[in-house]
């Protein structure tokens, strides 16, 4: 077990990766070298900087990735079982198998539970540090990362196309919109960080308790599920690369 340092305001935290062999748009995704490194790796390469955190683990099903894991200083105590290693399980499955299974590895009783899915892999070590820390600090029950949807993707601007015929999606309200200015903003969870509280996942079981906030990222992100997404994340930090140059 990696040595780090002792809880963020007596309260010990848990990051939990979840990283399952199965994957029907990529194979083995989460072992897909992203600027080289694996997708697993590079949720280790930065979390592992994050004083926050007091252990971060790997929930996986697959030999490679637990080793792969282990290389970028995720620990990788247990497997996942099967039943919960479907493409069908939710994560409050994974995470609650994560969390139990943590403690009776290293003795420890965890107050928090952070996700890091390494599909997101513009993530930095700040925005999960900034989620934990609101949640701790505004006393929450949950905290997710957040992403302004483009308004081109707002619910009022959706049709639908069935047997032949187009339609608006919100027939009520859709056709109200005449300027992008008229649509209240809206936003999508990007997959960079949640942070739990131990009494949300296992009492409530939810990521999202009665009092979740947000910690909104301005910056461009990628949640990878196909070729294409890899291609733009790649895009994207070429770019990075070449404003840093």
């Amino acid at each position: 077990m990696q040595e780090r340092p002792s809880m963020y305001k007596n309260k010990r935290i848990l990051a939990v990766v979840p990283a399952r062999g199965g994957s029907k748009g990529i194979k083995l995704k989460n072992l897909r070298p992203v600027s080289g490194i694996p997708m697993v790796g590079l949720v280790g390469d930065v979390a592992k900087s994050i004083s926050e955190i007091d252990r971060i683990v790997v929930s996986t099903d697959h030999e490679e990735i637990a080793k792969v894991a282990q290389e970028h200083d995720i620990d990788a105590p247990f497997r996942r079982p099967e039943d919960i290693s479907g493409d069908r399980i939710g994560d409050i499955d994974v995470l609650t198998h994560a969390l139990k299974a943590s403690e009776e590895d290293d003795g420890q009783y965890y107050d928090i539970v952070v996700m890091l899915q390494p599909t997101s892999p513009l993530r930095q070590a700040s925005h999960v540090s900034d989620t934990i820390c609101k949640l701790v600090d505004d006393n929450l029950d949950a905290v997710w990362t957040i992403s302004e949807s483009d308004s081109k993707a707002h619910p009022l601007k959706q049709l639908t196309f069935e047997e032949g015929e187009l339609g608006y999606y919100d027939k009520e309200n859709a056709g109200k919109i005449i300027a992008r200015q008229q649509l209240k903003p809206l936003y999508y969870r990007n997959g960079v960080a949640y942070a739990i509280t131990r009494e949300c996942l296992l009492d409530d079981q939810s990521l999202m308790g009665g009092k979740t906030g947000a910690v909104l990222i301005n910056e461009p992100m990628v949640s990878i599920d196909t070729e294409w997404d890899i291609a733009l994340v790649e895009f994207i930090l070429s770019q990075q690369k070449d404003k840093a140059a």
